[in-house]
């Protein structure tokens, strides 16, 4: 089985000139856990998760109220915040090369590219889906 196979094809990216409080409003409406972060012309330059979110927003306001915490995330650049060391894997590479890449850099999942685009993603929530069917 291929990555394009089990991957998940519609992608929620957000540039990476916008605020922190973009990426939670993404990731709450799409129930996400992680947002790839592009440039102008579309091209991936970082990654940022829930995990990542929560540590800016604790650490920097952790006794604030709701509001002042979403004002605070409106202030953020995603730069400040995202990992710019992103590994990524191919539509056509195998799932299990996906799997292998995740356990051993204990990430939760692998922007895919082809051609340099973002194409996909792929998650744990997806290789979930496999083992499911097995």
């Amino acid at each position: 089985m291929l990555v394009r196979d089990c991957m998940t094809k519609k992608v929620f990216a957000v540039r990476f000139d916008k605020k922190l409080l973009a990426v939670r409003e993404i990731m709450n409406w799409g129930h996400l856990r992680h947002v790839p972060v592009v440039n102008a012309t579309g091209a991936l330059v970082g990654i940022i998760s829930h995990r990542d979110l929560l540590h800016a927003a604790l650490s920097s306001v952790a006794a604030a109220a709701e509001v002042e915490r979403s004002q605070f995330l409106s202030t953020v650049p995603i730069i400040k915040v995202m990992k710019t060391e992103v590994k990524t894997i191919g539509p056509d590479d195998p799932v299990g090369k996906a799997a292998q890449l995740m356990r051993r850099s204990k990430i939760g999942c692998l922007p895919v590219l082809q051609h340099g685009k973002l194409v996909g993603i792929i998650s744990e929530f997806d290789l979930l889906g496999i083992v499911e069917k097995l």
